[in-house]
């Protein structure tokens, strides 16, 4: 059986980043990488991801999306 990686935030968690250059932003937890200690805040780190044409997205074209945080740079909010 696998060992399972203790952080101290889960999915759907409200956080406020503490550190680096998006200090201050606050959001919702919408996926934890425990492994690599990441996680992914909605509306903080916003990058720019440039997509071919594809059958779901037939214009291509520039989405964006978040990018991951270090799991350190969070704080639980309440």
């Amino acid at each position: 059986m696998a060992n399972k990686i203790k952080t101290h935030v889960k999915k759907n968690d409200e956080v406020v980043v503490i550190s680096g250059a998006h200090k201050g932003a606050s959001g919702k937890v919408l996926q934890v990488f425990p492994e690599k200690g990441h996680v992914l805040v909605e509306g903080v780190r916003l990058i720019k991801k440039h997509t071919k044409a594809s059958q779901d997205r037939p214009e291509g074209g520039i989405i964006e999306l978040e990018g991951p945080i270090h799991i350190s740079n969070v704080k639980l909010v309440g």
